[in-house]
């Protein structure tokens, strides 16, 4: 028999966290942002891997409660970029301060104490296939809480319930589509109440429908929980639809930033009306034109050179 001590506080929770979150929003700037203090800041941040400079002189700035979107091209640093963030990698040089703590001088015991304000989606979804959905969820709150098993079964009910899933808690990982994997990963992100949320290419291999899901359910999140997003993405409808501001990354350097209003703009200019091949360069990504800056590049490479110096060094040997 049920105990009513404990279903009735479970289904207020689960009421209450519905009520929350089951109206749509469309996203603005009217949202409370908060740009007197970053909760986010980089500063002269460099990276190389060899000889390959893979980031060079980042500076970006992030405000508490805003949707930042990273975008650029496959190889553009962007991911390399999250990865120091979270505190992955180190830099070769540079600032990195999170919640206003610099975490590049951080020891291992410290980054893992400034983890557990953040949440991550990966772009995989990464959940454990050995363990169900609700088992997932509960992951967290296991390893970093004191919480009883009741509390804990009713947490990861109300993540669940955040992002649809509540009815799906005890199916197994292979069970789920692309989408529900996806937004399983964002109910453990959230599990422990992060102030800041990552997501590495959210709507990687997700049909438009579910892509346009996982959109609205990013932006329910950072509104209702007040938490501030950071998205790395080459998915533009997905950008222009979530962002507050956007970043534009291309081999490691950041050619622009600027609210998303600011590069709408850009993308309906037409390009005999931009100057500098820069604005020219932005636009065709942003657009995804088969023509332009990006397409001239590619096609005036060292192709023919790099194809000569690699029959020059095999007749040397």
């Amino acid at each position: 028999m049920i105990s009513k001590e404990i279903f009735l506080p479970e289904i207020s929770l689960l009421i209450y966290a519905k009520s929350q979150f089951c109206t749509r929003h469309v996203r603005t700037m009217t949202g409370p942002i908060d740009t007197a203090v970053p909760i986010i800041s980089i500063n002269g941040l460099e990276k190389s891997f060899g000889n390959q400079r893979v980031l060079e002189g980042i500076n970006l700035e992030v405000s508490k409660g805003e949707i930042m979107v990273i975008m650029g091209g496959s190889g553009c640093g962007k991911s390399t970029l999250l990865r120091h963030i979270t505190g992955a990698i180190a830099p070769d040089k540079g600032s990195i301060k999170l919640f206003g703590q610099e975490i590049t001088t951080m020891s291992e015991p410290q980054l893992n104490e400034v983890r557990k304000r953040f949440g991550i989606l990966f772009q995989s979804g990464a959940l454990f296939n050995s363990l169900s959905v609700g088992e997932n969820v509960a992951l967290p709150l296991r390893e970093h809480t004191k919480l009883d098993n009741t509390t804990i079964e009713i947490m990861v009910k109300i993540k669940l319930e955040l992002v649809g899933l509540r009815e799906h808690a005890d199916k197994m990982p292979a069970q789920l589509s692309g989408g529900m994997q996806k937004r399983a990963g964002l109910a453990r992100a959230v599990a422990l109440d992060p102030q800041i949320l990552f997501y590495d290419e959210p709507s990687a291999g997700l049909d438009p429908v579910t892509s346009a899901e996982i959109d609205q359910l990013i932006i329910d999140l950072t509104r209702k929980l007040d938490v501030t997003s950071v998205v790395v993405t080459h998915e533009m409808d997905s950008a222009f639809t979530i962002a507050d501001r956007m970043c534009m990354l291309d081999r490691g350097v950041i050619l622009k930033m600027g609210t998303r209003r600011e590069f709408e703009a850009l993308r309906d200019t037409p390009p005999e009306q931009l100057a500098e091949e820069q604005d020219r360069l932005i636009r065709q990504f942003l657009r995804g034109d088969a023509e332009g800056p990006i397409t001239q590049r590619k096609e005036n490479s060292d192709y023919e050179e790099d194809i000569l110096m690699v029959s020059l060094r095999r007749q040397t040997k």
